[in-house]
């Protein structure tokens, strides 16, 4: 781990204009251009015009469902997808019909404040559906073929949310994400109130955190810090390694003492968009138990494998080291392009996907807001892992979103990624309002 004065080689060595910072490491893989397939019913903007996709050979993909301010999605036991929409407090399910086409839509659960995650987990013989709200994690009994929540059961209750006085209703990363263990622990991130600020370090529960409780609710413990807007939980299948996809901070200053725009001056502690836009990675991690992972002290840099990353520490909070040292934080497994926004993930190990990708991850990337170009993010991407649980270099799924990057047009940001009962993937989009189903096809 790099300790705060030791930043990586070629960026400490440099006396001159710095080095650009290396790329984000994607495999390369065959990909074709298909036209997203519309089913007239849903032809509404911003589908009246053909959109194109970018997917791997062997795959076609089409507009399933339309769900304005979709963003989670959970397979039910049944075959149901459910999706939350926390703009509108509801749940909706879809629900396949048996000829095909435009599935099924009703209002799951209503009245909810911000809905997100959602994770069924079966314990003994029951099977309970656990939903976070911006405030709380509930749990229902799941029945079979409902197409309405049953009797809601609060297990955590108090979450910080823009509800807290301290908060003073600001608080932009409020909506929560949740996992449960092989085990039956239940796990809930609770991401930052701000950019990167030291407040959140110190609240309790702490934020920018994740905390391990009972299913039922019970027995709350800091699991692990330092992570500031962990949006996808999953473990690693067969195991009970959590895997988290981290939103991380913004507008970072340049921490060494180096000329990053090559104006011959030095450009340490200024905001550089060629720093901003490569720096920090996104965290898509393996959590440690105990773990601190360094936000808002301490800031991964990407390097050419985008793996292991080393940190330096940041120059508004830490610049002396002594708010936390950097030597000491824990390193993220992968790193994704800065600003790429990875939201909701799933690993598809026990998925009936087509058999290359059934041992990884596919993460959902909602794109950048501030980045000087849209080249961050807005597509869904594949980690593969080996079997002892490492993930391997990033490769495109799905792109095509951005429509014209120098305008900063886009018509679709992708929110989850998960699988269906039948082996196709399901990709969520806020933006459009719009589920997608990725399928396999001659």
């Amino acid at each position: 781990m790099s300790a705060a004065g030791d930043a990586p080689a070629a960026a400490a060595n440099a006396q001159g204009a710095a080095p650009a910072p290396p790329p984000a490491v994607q495999a390369t893989a065959a990909a074709v251009v298909r036209g997203l397939e519309v089913p007239d019913g849903l032809a509404a903007p911003p589908f009246d015009v053909q959109r194109n996709l970018t997917v791997p050979p062997g795959f076609g993909i089409r507009l399933w469902a339309r769900v304005a301010g979709a963003r989670f999605m959970a397979l039910a036991p049944n075959g149901d997808v459910l999706v939350s929409v926390p703009g509108a407090g509801k749940i909706v399910l879809l629900r396949e019909r048996a000829g095909g086409g435009e599935p099924q839509s009703f209002d799951y659960a209503t009245g909810m404040r911000n809905p997100h995650d959602m994770v069924f987990h079966r314990i003994g013989e029951t099977t309970y559906l656990y939903v976070a709200e911006s405030n709380r994690v509930t749990r229902s009994v799941y029945r079979g073929d409902e197409t309405s929540r049953g009797e809601v059961q609060t297990v955590v209750d108090g979450l910080p949310d823009d509800s807290t006085p301290e908060l003073q209703g600001r608080y932009g990363h409020q909506l929560k994400n949740i996992a449960l263990s092989p085990d039956h622990k239940l796990y809930v991130s609770v991401a930052s109130a701000c950019n990167a600020c030291a407040e959140d370090t110190q609240s309790d529960p702490v934020r920018g955190a994740i905390y391990e409780y009972s299913a039922e609710g019970r027995d709350r413990r800091l699991y692990a810090r330092g992570l500031r807007n962990a949006e996808g939980l999953d473990f690693f299948p067969g195991t009970g390694i959590l895997w988290v996809a981290v939103n991380n901070r913004d507008e970072v200053r340049v921490p060494l003492d180096i000329d990053v725009d090559g104006d011959r001056n030095s450009d340490l502690g200024e905001i550089v968009p060629a720093w901003v836009d490569e720096n920090p990675p996104e965290p898509f991690t393996a959590v440690r138990d105990g773990g601190n992972y360094g936000w808002p002290f301490c800031n991964p840099v990407p390097n050419a494998a985008m793996a292991q990353l080393d940190v330096l520490a940041d120059f508004e909070l830490n610049r002396d080291g002594q708010a936390l040292n950097c030597a000491g934080v824990d390193r993220a497994s992968k790193g994704i392009r800065a600003h790429s926004a990875p939201l909701g993930f799933s690993f598809l190990h026990a998925n009936p996907v087509p058999a290359a990708y059934r041992k990884g991850a596919a993460v959902a990337l909602h794109g950048c807001w501030n980045c000087s170009q849209l080249a961050a993010g807005y597509k869904v991407v594949y980690f593969p892992f080996d079997d002892s649980g490492n993930a391997g270099a990033e490769i495109d799924l799905v792109t095509g979103f951005v429509s014209d990057a120098a305008a900063r047009r886009v018509w679709g940001r992708p929110v989850d990624v998960i699988a269906d009962a039948r082996g196709n993937l399901l990709i969520s989009d806020d933006y459009a309002g719009a589920i997608y189903q990725l399928y396999p096809r001659p």
